[in-house]
């Protein structure tokens, strides 16, 4: 079977493949359309489709639309309620639901020789589910599902047996633990729908001072469920101007809103353990990208084990409701890797480079080059393989630097053109994570923070957040040996075995995607060397 999944309706449009019950391909349309989460989540935006990450994923497949069997949209405008009545201040609402019920024709215009008949539409928590619970190595599972909003609800809680869901419990709109923190990103200045995690970095410079005045609007409400209404956030801190100074008073609500979110969650998979006895609990929605609070339940909660969608913001419901289609006629497969989206064959960003003129050299080991490079406390553009599906850099799309420098953290930041309170991430090897880092291993994804080991925070200083914890990547030799060549010979230097590892990209724009983007970011921020593929590129050979 030829599912296509599509997510178009509320932000971070996507599409992603399967075929005969396995992945073929997932891409978000930033990484095309080159916008920041394709789209603002606005009513007047619900009708724009990921056109061209669509088409990527049936071209990287051989397909047309015509070959299709099914398309698999993630949400079901049959299920929805008008926003008044479920307690919404969206006065465009009945816009968006008007689109998504003539998403069909949308999509076979947009796909020519799509029949409409083949649109399915797949409820949004469903597809968040699924994301998680069929694409988790773990075919028992419990799964959680908590977002801004989906049709009349902002929360699921179920059990995949033998990757069959079985819904156990759900929470109604206006209640939601997603648009709490989304109201909180906004007060502070931020973007929201797209900043939450600069809200949760912000937390770590605070004490949750405002936990007792949060808990009356935000607490569990038995049965599985919640309460999280609006909160007075003037009552409490001053709203922050964006670009603004933030203040302690500001960092203290962070602190405060992170603590809270994180008691509620603790008290839902309480009541999903007791509900269902499974080790394993799989998560995804908008809220699962908070890996300070995946720690907290890993660490105080009670399954064994914890298994986040890397995509799992919006954009991972493409990648759902194509396996949930899927599944209804045949076995689903495991997610193998994040790695999902655009790859260029050594010869093809060969022309790139000389089609740009680019003056490059090509060494013999791209990883022992790399290595050397940042030996020498030089920052690489590092751009190999396919790129990842979701919005982390794991070492396809990154940019990497010396951790035993605190400064290149400042730097990093500078490069980036983002906040100085940003922390910058670990990549280690697994057979030797557990030595310098305390939480859930491996961690291949970067969905959950660790504490530093003492012996390890004044040598790899620039990944070490105030808290004292880091957000790592653990790498496997077999998956990932080019990566892992580059981390040998970076210890073999230094000693230290730990790059650090961002996201390939300046603030305010979607991580490089194909070779195009990655020679515009060098061109236009001082990283000393590109790794394009087995080519190297040097800032003093470009432009001298």
């Amino acid at each position: 079977m030829r599912v296509l999944g599509i997510n178009a309706l509320f932000h971070d449009p996507a599409a992603a493949l399967v075929m005969d019950g396995r992945i073929v391909a997932a891409a978000e349309e930033e990484r095309f359309s080159r916008r920041k989460h394709g789209k603002r989540p606005v009513p007047f935006s619900a009708w724009e489709l990921p056109e061209l990450s669509a088409r990527w994923c049936l071209e990287q497949a051989g397909l047309t639309p015509a070959e299709l069997d099914a398309v698999a949209y993630s949400y079901d405008p049959e299920l929805a309620c008008p926003a008044e009545q479920l307690g919404l201040n969206d006065p465009w609402d009945h816009l968006r639901q008007e689109y998504a019920r003539r998403a069909p024709e949308f999509l076979a215009e947009a796909l020519p020789g799509l029949d409409p008949a083949k649109v399915r539409f797949v409820p949004h928590h469903v597809a968040h589910a699924a994301s998680a619970g069929q694409a988790s190595p773990y075919p028992d599972c419990a799964v959680l599902v908590l977002d801004g909003r989906g049709e009349c609800g902002s929360h699921l809680a179920g059990r995949y047996a033998n990757r069959e869901l079985a819904v156990l419990g759900t929470q109604s709109l206006p209640d939601s633990l997603g648009l709490f923190y989304e109201e909180l990103t906004q007060h502070l200045g931020f973007l929201r729908s797209s900043d939450e995690f600069k809200v949760m970095a912000l937390a770590s410079y605070g004490r949750p001072r405002f936990l007792e005045q949060l808990r009356v609007y935000v607490h569990l409400a038995g049965e599985g469920g919640f309460r999280a209404r609006p909160v007075p956030w003037s009552s409490l801190v001053p709203p922050r101007a964006a670009g603004d100074p933030w203040t302690q008073d500001h960092a203290d609500a962070a602190a405060s809103a992170q603590a809270c979110l994180e008691e509620v969650l603790l008290g839902l998979v309480g009541w999903l353990h007791e509900r269902t006895g499974e080790e394993t609990l799989t998560l995804a929605g908008g809220v699962a990208l908070n890996c300070v609070a995946n720690t907290r339940l890993y660490r105080d909660g009670p399954f064994r084990r914890i298994w986040v969608q890397p995509a799992a913001g919006d954009a991972g419901t493409a990648l759902g409701a194509a396996l949930h289609v899927a599944h209804q006629k045949e076995t689903v497969e495991a997610m193998p890797t994040a790695a999902l989206g655009r790859g260029w064959s050594d010869d093809e960003l060969r022309t790139w480079l000389e089609t740009a003129a680019v003056p490059y050299e090509e060494p013999a080991d791209i990883a022992d080059t790399v290595a050397d490079e940042l030996a020498r406390d030089g920052i690489v553009a590092w751009f190999q393989g396919r790129s990842e599906y979701g919005p982390r850099a794991l070492g396809h799309r990154s940019l990497l630097a010396h951790p035993g420098h605190a400064a290149n953290l400042e730097r990093l930041n500078a490069v980036k053109g983002r906040e100085e309170f940003r922390p910058v991430a670990p990549m280690v090897l697994a057979d030797r994570a557990a030595e310098l880092f305390d939480g859930p291993l491996p961690s291949p994804y970067m969905l959950f923070v660790h504490d530093v080991a003492a012996a390890w925070r004044d040598r790899i200083p620039a990944v070490v957040h105030v808290d004292g914890t880091a957000r790592i990547q653990t790498v496997e030799r077999d998956t990932e040996p080019l990566v892992a060549r580059m981390i040998d010979g970076f210890e073999r230097r230094t000693g230290l075995p730990v790059v650090v590892n961002t996201s390939l990209n300046t603030a305010g724009r979607p991580m490089v995607d194909d070779p195009r983007d990655a020679l515009e970011c060098f061109g236009s921020a001082p990283v000393d060397l590109l790794a394009l593929g087995p080519f190297a590129i040097r800032r003093k050979g470009m432009f001298a």
